[in-house]
């Protein structure tokens, strides 16, 4: 399933995406933590990962490749469900989040 928006700011990227993935099996958006996770090209960002948690140990993944303006969704088993291409899209140069080592 492709799809193109506009997704201009993160706050919007973030929102479509913890949507998208939450709809895959039928979660509640306001009750499904979304972490996500820097990816870096070169030292660089490049894009984000996402991670929906839901319940029995149910994961869905997205990730944003901010260079090819496209969001990829993935199932739990690692199938891709989903694509959405980008009309306009944040700056992946620009992000600031704060990455965690595991």
């Amino acid at each position: 399933m492709h799809g193109i928006l506009c997704l201009s700011t993160l706050e919007e990227l973030k929102t479509h995406v913890l949507s998208k993935l939450c709809e895959t099996d039928r979660l509640d958006p306001n009750q499904t933590p979304l972490q996500e996770s820097l990816i870096t090209r070169r030292g660089r960002p490049c894009g984000l990962f996402f991670e929906a948690q839901g319940p029995r140990l149910l994961k869905n993944f997205a990730v944003w490749a901010g260079e090819e303006n496209r969001i990829l969704f993935y199932n739990g088993s690692g199938e891709r469900v989903a694509e959405t291409r980008l009309s306009e899209s944040p700056d992946p140069k620009c992000l600031d989040i704060v990455v965690v080592p595991a």
